[in-house]
Parts: structure tokens; sequence; C-alpha cells
């Protein structure tokens, strides 16, 4: 089962709430439901905060029992997924900082993270050019990309790679919403991020990622 993806007021679907109704009746075919569409998004959230897999499914463990504890207490005022989300957020935050894998969200902000140049200068023409600030070297369209390779097994593993190697705060933020598809409340919710700050961390995040695509596709990067 795919989760609902939560709107725009961000609470509990219909789907949620009927959900949760056979939850806390002790539906077991519906924990199982639950369990397919969020383990998957649960297990990269954690992997975000502590970069080790197998500790990452000991965080999602421990936060499903977080999750099942806690049922009577959901209130729908968020989607159930972004509930669950943020309980195992908030746990793999936890372990991180225990094991020293990674620091809080709100101590990020050198140059790799919102204050750095999300495009590299040299793709602009220099002050003193004609067009001093415009695009030297525009991002290529990719029209002319044959469409299965654009859909390939290779290509999309190209975009996982690029996406690992992002820094932390940047790598979490396009994790939840262009892997996750969280909404830019929920996301700034789950990572205790302002709304600039997420926006700016996200435009980074993708500007990285399509760089890397670029090179993949001309040929000039290195395919694995």
């Amino acid at each position: 089962m795919n989760m609902p993806a939560a709107g725009p007021a961000s609470g509990a679907s219909v789907a949620d709430l009927e959900l949760l109704a056979r939850l806390r009746r002790g539906d077991e075919a519906a924990f199982a439901e639950l369990v397919r569409g969020l383990y998957g998004p649960m297990l990269r959230l954690a992997m975000v905060h502590v970069g080790n897999r197998a500790v990452a499914e000991e965080v999602v463990q421990d936060a499903w029992v977080g999750v099942l504890r806690q049922l009577d207490r959901f209130e729908g005022r968020s989607s159930l997924r972004a509930w669950a989300l943020r309980i195992v957020g908030n746990r793999a935050k936890t372990r991180a900082v225990r094991e020293r894998r990674t620091a809080p969200f709100s101590s990020f902000g050198g140059p790799e993270e919102p204050g750095g140049p999300a495009v590299e200068p040299e793709r602009f023409l220099a002050a003193g050019e004609r067009w001093a600030g415009h695009w030297a070297s525009p991002p290529r369209p990719w029209d002319d990309v044959p469409e299965d390779r654009l859909l390939s097994l290779e290509t999309r593993a190209e975009v996982e790679r690029a996406v690992e190697v992002l820094p932390p705060a940047q790598r979490a933020v396009i994790t939840l919403r262009d892997v996750e598809g969280m909404t830019a409340a929920e996301t700034c919710q789950l990572l205790g991020l302002t709304e600039g700050n997420q926006r700016v961390l996200l435009h980074r995040a993708r500007s990285k990622v399509r760089r890397a695509l670029e090179e993949y596709l001309d040929g000039t990067g290195v395919a694995g």
C-alpha cells in the first residue's frame, strides 16, 4: 500500500483515520499494511541521521514500538505518515547524537550548507562581461536524451549516489521532499528548520544533484 501524502492542510486523511481505527482494534492486517507503506520511508529517514544501515534498522524497530504505544494519542493533526516519521526522526537524532555520528541540524550552517553557492560561479559570466551574471554554461536540456536512459536503473542509481554525498542537511531535505513527497511544512517540522532555510537547502541539493546527473548523461561523470 502507498501511504497517502499529506495535502496542504497536512491533517489526517479519511484513509488514515480508517487505518487508525483498524489498528486500534488490533487488526494485524492493518499493521502489516502500515509496515509495507512506511518501512522504506522510515529507514531512509533514519539513515539520513545515523548514516549506517544496521543502526538505522535498529532505530526503525524501536520507532515501531513507539508508534504502537502512542496510537491512542494520535489526534489527526498531521498525516499518519508524517506522525510516524516524526517518531523515527526523533529516535534517529537521539541515537546519532549518542553515537556522535552527526550534529544536530541547528548546528549546521557552514559553507557547504545554506551559505555556499548552489551552482559553481564559473558557470556564470564574470563581472566586466557584457552579460555579467548570466549563464556562461546553462543547464543542459534533456529533450535529446532517450527516455529509456533517463528512466534506467543506472540513471536512478546515479541520482541516489549524488544524494548520498550531499551535506547532511541538504540530503535530509531532498530525501523528505523529493523522495518521500513530504510538504515543506512537514519537512520543516521533522527537521526543525525554518521555511526559508528549508527552501535554500532544497534548492542547493537539487542543483547539485542536477549537476551530477548532467555530468553522468554527458559521459563526463564516473558511472558505478
